[in-house]
């Protein structure tokens, strides 16, 4: 079967769309066809069949989605079970059945101390023999999924949620949802995650859940043969896969919606919130957990927040803005250096990388344990079962923060350089683990603080009988403002931690974090983790935020083109272009010579003609080739474009060389998109955004002059200067103490003399106040000096000696400063920030010109 798009490649929506149409007409005339001929008595039964297959038809896009749901659901929940089970065997084991977990096993006990459960028994009674184990069983599971990934399912590895993105966008990647991606992933998720790797599920939830509706959907022809209808599936199955993750219908439909989705529907956001719904309640049915949540870390809050309590949320929201620039910066650098050097090694990194996380882990209890049970203990309100592990009991608290801080430090360090391994491998819960352990922090310090002023300041408006502060909502808005700074998404955050905790009073305390995340994100220029990736892996993807202003299309342009003629060209010269060429389009001129544009034809049609044209007799090296209409068949031709494989016959092929050549003109498309080359190239990228089309070409005045891809206009975004340069770019915290330190002398000049200051670096600002004051200051000296000749009294020698040990301080500052500007002088141009160049100063310096001056008086003053 012919497959139109290859490996690697873009779709043009364009040509999808109408292929869609004439699928859509030709649909609707077999519907109707059997009425208009059929006459008599069993006419009705007719139109009533074809009504019936007209409401299946329709249907049917519904029942894909619900059935995908379905699946999705299952899948979710089966690796849910096999994860709890597989995390708790590298404890121990439970004697009533080996198929039990802890939980199970010891149900009656709640927490992690299970030494009064008879039914589990440890490895071993000594710590450091359950260390062994501890660890051996994160080597073998990681080095068991690892080596699954690498030998059957390359696709299987990473989080996914960038791939698809691009792949609904349009890109190409045959293989990335396909049943062995599914299958290997499912496996070697629940392995990756009981290994104590600090990488989640949730991320390869969504790209299980996308490939269960690629393939649902592939067993309907209706979706197998239609790109777009097929992308649809797949943005409500991914909807899907975040609502099992989480536990989060609507979350899932909103994050289908602000990250996945490149052009939304209403129709696809109904479809996923089927799809979100149906994959909810099969996950609700089966009740992995036996304790009717959807997701271990789902929690209730019963009591309210306190305004004063805002300055506290401001800094989990700053934390979490901090978090993100950090991960997304230096796990990119990770990135590249596993790219450079440990891409042949991808086994002996996840195994390397589990042991060690093991060997450190162990030692430390919110690192020992899974993270999603973490969570589910942090979470808690200290009242009503909460106190697991003495987390809420004074006396333990500073025990407590300082085990929570090592926790949040060591998994930040582990993230960074664990997430991109070789095996699947999400970071929403790791990010939401980081900021869980930060934010219980805060809230124990707070706690604290309220108990050491209780009635005093800020703490008097808390009611003396009911508990003041809730440590566990500090560690609930620190896992979400740490998921927003790495992501870089706002509102579907928000519903998915309200649907979390079903708590309507903390929808203000969570916008108030994820708004202060937002905003440091926007300050230090970070963008999302997903997007980074997207760049780095260098797929063709524009973002809404990627722009170009005052360029015109004509500067991206490619004129190095391989065209073809409308007539005149032969199999073999064809051919020979095929060969010598890897494009994926050829444009189309006029055979005058006068390169007029005639239409474009893409490489997987011209060869998929040729292949079929072969085998038809008659067919040689030297038969014409004909890519425009005669004018008789312009009429036919309205109707002809896009004719797919089983729409193209034999009997087409036979009467297209019956007539001395072959037509290549129905899968030709005669009216490209064309502009001109003064056209701005913002316009140009909108018309990529939104309408899709693989390639624009670009004309003047009907003259082909070049065309335009998504790619290169990447690569110009990429290598263009920015006018707006990023926080790396303006020296990070170094340029803006500069900055800081230029603007307040500049502030300091004017407020002393109220003289206009030009725009040169801080130092010298500096520089130039000093000479100022120095010059000052011997002016008045030499006028004490000259009013005072005779003899002085002692309250006029000591204001002369401070007069003069205050100048001889400016002087001892100016010379650092001079020191400190010749270094400067002798570094690169490029160490220099921000664009202001220190000027070269002249031989001679005010402050020199001063100082000139002002000896006669010190010394003077030194005589009396």
């Amino acid at each position: 079967q012919h497959s139109r798009y290859e490996d690697f490649t873009t779709i043009d929506w364009i040509q999808d769309s109408i292929l869609e149409r004439n699928r859509r007409i030709r649909t609707a005339h077999s519907y109707s066809a059997p009425a208009r001929v059929r006459r008599g008595p069993g006419r009705s039964w007719f139109w009533l069949w074809s009504q019936v297959r007209k409401a299946m038809d329709m249907g049917q896009s519904w029942f894909v989605v619900s059935l995908a749901g379905m699946v999705i659901g299952v899948n979710a929940a089966i690796i849910s079970i096999i994860t709890q089970w597989l995390s708790d065997i590298k404890f121990g084991y439970c004697s009533d059945g080996w198929w039990l977990n802890q939980q199970f096993c010891c149900w009656e006990i709640e927490g992690e101390d299970v030494d009064g459960c008879d039914s589990w028994h440890p490895w071993s009674n000594v710590m450091m023999g359950r260390w062994t184990v501890f660890v051996f069983f994160a080597t073998l599971f990681s080095f068991v999924a690892a080596h699954l990934v690498r030998s059957m399912a390359k696709y299987a590895a990473g989080s996914g949620i960038s791939e698809i993105k691009c792949i609904l966008a349009g890109f190409v990647m045959q293989g990335y949802l396909g049943f062995a991606t599914v299958v290997i992933k499912s496996i070697t998720l629940p392995l990756v995650i009981a290994s104590g790797l600090s990488v989640g599920k949730e991320g390869p939830s969504v790209h299980v859940a996308c490939c269960i509706g690629s393939l649902v959907a592939g067993l309907f022809k209706k979706f197998s043969r239609s790109q777009g209808k097929m992308r649809e599936i797949v943005t409500a199955a991914s909807a899907a896969g975040v609502a099992v993750a989480f536990g989060s219908p609507i979350g899932g439909v909103l994050f289908s919606i602000e990250e996945m989705s490149h052009g939304f529907s209403i129709k696809t956001m109904w479809r996923s919130f089927l799809c979100a719904l149906v994959a909810t309640v099969t996950l609700s049915a089966m009740n992995p957990f036996r304790t009717g949540k959807l997701v271990l870390f789902q929690i209730t809050y019963d009591r309210d927040w306190h305004f004063f309590e805002i300055m506290f949320y401001v800094i989990l929201g700053i934390f979490g803005g901090l978090y993100g620039a950090f991960m997304v910066k230096f796990n990119l650098q990770v990135a590249a250096f596993r790219r450079k050097h440990l891409a042949n090694h991808g086994v002996a990194e996840a195994v390397t990388l589990a042991t060690l996380t093991a060997m450190i882990g162990y030692f430390n209890r919110f690192l020992r344990m899974d993270m999603t049970s973490s969570m589910a203990i942090l979470f808690r309100e200290c009242e009503g079962g909460g106190n697991i592990g003495n987390l809420c009991q004074t006396p333990a608290q500073w025990r407590i923060s300082n085990s929570l801080f090592l926790a949040t430090i060591i998994r930040i360090g582990l993230v960074v350089i664990s997430y991109g391994c070789k095996v699947p491998a999400g970071i929403f819960v790791p990010s939401m683990a980081i900021g869980a352990t930060f934010g219980r922090m805060i809230g124990i310090l707070v706690k604290a603080m309220e108990r050491a002023y209780t009635g005093h300041g800020i703490f008097a408006v808390c009611a003396p009988d009911v508990p003041c502060i809730t440590p566990g909502t500090y560690a609930f808005l620190g896992a979400a403002a740490a998921l927003s700074g790495v992501m870089r998404i706002t509102v579907t955050v928000v519903v998915i931690m309200f649907e979390l905790t079903g708590a309507l009073n903390y929808i203000l305390p969570t916008m108030i974090v994820l708004l202060v995340t937002k905003a440091v994100g926007d300050f230090l220029g970070t963008n999302g983790i997903a997007d980074e990736m997207i760049r780095f892996n260098g797929f063709p993807f524009l973002e809404k935020e990627d722009h170009a202003y005052n360029v015109s299309v004509s500067a991206v342009m490619r004129t190095g083109m391989h065209t073809l003629m409308e007539s005149g060209m032969d199999v073999k010269q064809i051919e020979d272009i095929l060969e010598a060429t890897h494009v994926k389009g050829f444009p189309i001129e006029s055979a005058d010579g006068l390169r007029h544009i005639i239409g474009y034809i893409g490489r997987t049609e011209l060869r998929y003609v040729l292949d079929r044209a072969k085998k038809m007799p008659r067919v040689d090296d030297d038969t014409r080739c004909h890519f425009a209409p005669h004018d008789s068949e312009h009429s036919i031709h309205s109707v002809s474009f896009g004719i797919e494989e089983e729409a193209a016959g034999t009997s087409f092929f036979e009467s297209a060389l019956s007539e001395g050549g072959i037509r290549f003109w129905p899968w030709v498309n005669l009216t490209p998109i064309t502009v001109s080359p003064g056209l701005p190239l913002e316009i140009v990228m909108q018309l990529f955004k939104r309408m899709g089309p693989r390639v624009i070409l670009v004309e003047n005045h009907g003259v082909l002059m070049g065309l335009v891809t998504v790619k290169d206009v990447l690569k110009f975004i990429a290598t263009k200067p920015s006018h707006e340069l990023s926080w790396d770019d303006r020296g990070g915290l170094d340029g803006l103490l500069e900055e800081v330190w230029t603007w307040t002398a500049e502030n300091v000049h004017r407020a002393i003399f109220n003289l206009p200051v030009p725009r040169v670096s801080g130092r010298r600002h500096v520089h130039d106040v000093i000479s100022r004051i120095q010059s000052l200051f011997c002016s008045t000296i030499a006028m004490a000096h000259s009013s005072n000749t005779s003899t002085p009294s002692s309250q006029q020698l000591y204001s002369s000696s401070l007069a003069a040990y205050t100048l001889k301080q400016f002087s001892a500052a100016q010379a650092a400063l001079d020191s400190d500007e010749q270094a400067t002088a002798k570094l690169p141009a490029t160490v220099k920030m921000y664009g202001h160049h220190v000027s070269k100063r002249s031989t001679e310096t005010p402050s020199q010109s001063a100082s000139s001056e002002c000896p006669s008086s010190l010394e003077s003053t030194k005589a009396q």
